[in-house]
């Protein structure tokens, strides 16, 4: 997994960007899922507040935690 480091000149960090990141799911367990972002960046994000995922399910992250599912883009 890709560590994640905040930067003062990146905007949309994942840990404290003010805006939820579109991802994909990659492997998941009971709490945590292990997603892509848009960039190809892997990260840990918990799945407490969407309920169960799979792989291939799309979320919205923000601060490293899933605040809703999406629809796949067709």
């Amino acid at each position: 997994m890709t560590a994640q480091a905040c930067r003062v000149d990146d905007p949309h960090c994942i840990t404290c960007g003010d805006e939820g990141v579109p991802m994909r799911v990659t492997a998941a367990d009971a709490v945590t899922a292990v997603c892509r972002d848009a960039a190809g960046d892997t990260h840990e994000v918990a799945i407490d507040l969407v309920g169960p995922v799979g792989a291939g399910d799309h979320l919205l992250v923000h601060a490293g935690v899933a605040i809703a599912t999406l629809e796949a883009a067709s």
